[in-house]
């Protein structure tokens, strides 16, 4: 008979987290786990355009928790904390949590409980990070079942988050960066376990030479990709800033894929840096392995990671990527074999390591082949869902 486990999302945007929940899900053996999930959005992306159209292809049941929109006073509650406790950034954090306690958490966990109790689901398994998962926590302490955690990003975590990772049957850290950050914080190395996202070295891979005609780039152009969320902590802007101190004779590209916020400020900024076509916004790709195999370079300049998806699918590709020196990328990027690592942030630096690759034809392949063959040793789907697996099964046999 199968172990029952309700699934537990609050995110509002499709990213790597997503992807690899749903790779997770696929791969699943549903006779011994059987999930169901619950979302708090039906947000937009993936092959199938839609969260909800993707579970279904799945076969795996789907509910959404509406939410209700935050009332006025804690709105206001948390403007005047963060303007009156500006000096004491503990006790700020601590009031603005107290009142997203109040209105959004507690009754997120009185409903989540009574989906638990109903359902009469064996566990909760939450998909992201304990700070963003406190309401699964009182959830599952009400409904009096183990709480298996899946990290998959650096959190910063407030004393409470701290004390409800601590409740938690297991913690599944995406790296051992994660692994090591969240012992750092407080939370208890028995809890913790590290199993690496992982990615399907068998799907069909896109013909390279095809994905960069569709592009109208000739053959000496180098390609440069980034493929994220267009949000600051990406480091979006730091590569449009090495770009143009570039002083190359060979003719580049360089492709945005994803969209968000910053859009618009980046499209300004490689517009004032005199960038004109040479960069290119295409904005969300549910396909994103046609584009990304268009590549010469994939860089990835964020402030943070837990394993980037992106990362694996450029390596799977073959393709050599830059990286910023932060957890998570620096785990998976060996620094002048794979790719290269750069300071966060350094744009200088990042012109170098673009520079170099830039000049260098031989070095990207190489990179390119050391990377795959890195990807298909230690990075695999089964090797992640074998993973996953044990871990539900230690804390449901």
């Amino acid at each position: 008979m199968s172990q029952r486990l309700l699934l537990l999302d609050n995110g509002r945007e499709w990213g790597g987290g997503t992807n690899s929940l749903l790779a997770l899900l696929a791969r699943l053996d549903r006779a011994r786990h059987a999930v169901d999930a619950v979302f708090y959005h039906d947000y937009a992306g993936g092959p199938l355009g839609q969260l909800s159209r993707s579970l279904a292809a799945l076969q795996g049941p789907l509910a959404i928790q509406p939410q209700r929109r935050q009332p006025l006073w804690a709105k206001l509650g948390k403007e005047l904390a963060r303007g009156v406790l500006t000096p004491l950034p503990g006790w700020r954090a601590a009031a603005v949590e107290q009142i997203e306690l109040a209105w959004r958490v507690r009754p997120n966990a009185q409903q989540l409980a009574a989906r638990l109790r109903q359902g009469g689901y064996q566990a909760l398994y939450m998909n992201n990070q304990p700070q963003s998962n406190l309401e699964g926590y009182l959830a599952a302490q009400l409904a009096g079942v183990p709480v298996i955690q899946h990290c998959r990003s650096n959190p910063a975590l407030s004393p409470r988050a701290v004390a409800a990772a601590n409740q938690a049957a297991r913690i599944i850290a995406v790296s051992h960066g994660i692994a090591d950050s969240l012992r750092a914080q407080g939370v208890d190395p028995a809890r913790i376990r590290v199993v690496p996202n992982g990615i399907d070295p068998t799907q069909p891979l896109p013909d390279p030479a095809a994905c960069r005609a569709r592009l109208g780039v000739s053959a000496d152009t180098v390609v440069i990709g980034a493929v994220c969320s267009l949000l600051p902590r990406k480091g979006v802007a730091d590569l449009l800033t090495a770009v143009a101190r570039l002083q190359s004779a060979t003719p580049l590209c360089v492709l945005v894929i994803g969209d968000g916020p910053q859009r618009s400020a980046l499209a300004q900024q490689a517009h004032a840096a005199g960038l004109g076509e040479c960069v290119r916004f295409v904005g969300f790709q549910a396909q994103v392995l046609e584009w990304t195999a268009a590549l010469d370079i994939c860089v990835l300049a964020s402030a943070s990671e837990g394993l980037p998806r992106v990362l694996l699918e450029a390596m799977l590709l073959g393709k050599p990527v830059v990286a910023s020196r932060v957890t998570g990328s620096a785990e998976l990027v060996v620094d002048g074999h794979t790719g290269l690592l750069f300071p966060y942030a350094d744009a200088e630096a990042l012109a170098a390591a673009l520079a170099a690759l830039i000049a260098d034809p031989a070095r990207r392949q190489a990179m390119g082949a050391a990377g795959r063959a890195r990807v298909l040793a230690e990075y695999t789907l089964d090797s992640y869902v074998a993973g996953v697996t044990r871990v539900f099964d230690e804390v449901l046999s």
